[in-house]
């Protein structure tokens, strides 16, 4: 005990300054003003440090968030007027779904070889298997080669040995898409009869006269045609409107009907 009050009387000072702190705090506290201008300085730094909370958990949460939209994006297409078909009859009209869309993450990509492909983490086991289309929510991606158990490789649309059966949508003209190996931005719509009107910007969508791909599927834009009457058939430089050097998450479509098309086909 009397080390402590030894203590004390040596640090007095200390002590009483210290005591002083506490009684100023507290008047503070007390005055309104400054009590209003105290607790609207802490909540200004507790919204900080949870904004900044806030923000972190979402980035974090980013990749959990793209999963689940592309799920649903995928729900959503299976949905689409395009993924049926009408059949008229005297009785009745039938809806038969023909298409259904498969998420996947592609996994590995390229775009400045002559041949590029496309490794996406579905495969056998998830429904895919060989001549299966393949899109993004923006336009065509390519077509399924290849399958194992888990994986599938997808030979791109910059692909100089892919040709894409391709319609122009303002005059439902027929013509194909290929890639020349140069830009990875741009293609050829190509085999366009001489008499067939077509214009900077107009779009090129899928023909629908294959069991890859639904008809209407966007392929890109004409960016430049000079049309000549001599030739019997013309080509258009195209602009894909898939960015093919920033895919992540594609779609592959499966056709319900795939089977019962090829073996008319083959009866033929």
């Amino acid at each position: 005990m009397r080390r402590l009050f030894t203590y004390i009387i040596r640090y007095n000072f200390i002590f009483f300054f210290l005591i002083l702190e506490v009684l100023s705090f507290i008047l503070i506290i007390q005055n309104n003003y400054q009590r209003a201008s105290f607790f609207t300085a802490s909540n200004s730094l507790t919204g900080s440090v949870l904004n900044v909370t806030s923000n972190i958990s979402e980035y974090f949460s980013l990749r959990k968030t793209n999963v689940e939209l592309a799920r649903e994006n995928q729900d959503l297409r299976r949905q689409l007027s395009s993924s049926f078909s009408t059949t008229d009859t005297n009785a009745y009209v039938q809806k038969d779904s023909l298409f259904t869309y498969v998420y996947a993450k592609v996994i590995k990509n390229s775009v400045n070889k002559q041949k590029n492909y496309l490794m996406i983490n579905k495969g056998r086991d998830h429904g895919i298997d060989r001549d299966m289309g393949v899109i993004t929510s923006t336009g065509v991606v390519g077509t399924v080669v290849e399958v194992s158990d888990h994986y599938a490789r997808i030979m791109s649309v910059l692909n100089i040995q892919n040709k894409i059966n391709a319609r122009i949508k303002s005059n439902r003209h027929l013509g194909n898409i290929e890639w020349d190996g140069r830009d990875y931005r741009n293609g050829l719509l190509t085999d366009i009869p001489s008499h067939v009107s077509l214009s900077e910007g107009d779009t090129i969508i899928t023909s629908g006269n294959s069991f890859i791909f639904p008809e209407g599927l966007i392929i890109g834009t004409v960016l430049e045609y000079s049309g000549q009457s001599s030739e019997k058939f013309n080509t258009a430089l195209v602009r894909f409107s898939v960015d093919y050097n920033s895919l992540h998450h594609v779609f592959i479509i499966t056709n319900l009907m795939k089977n019962e098309i090829e073996q008319l086909e083959t009866e033929e």
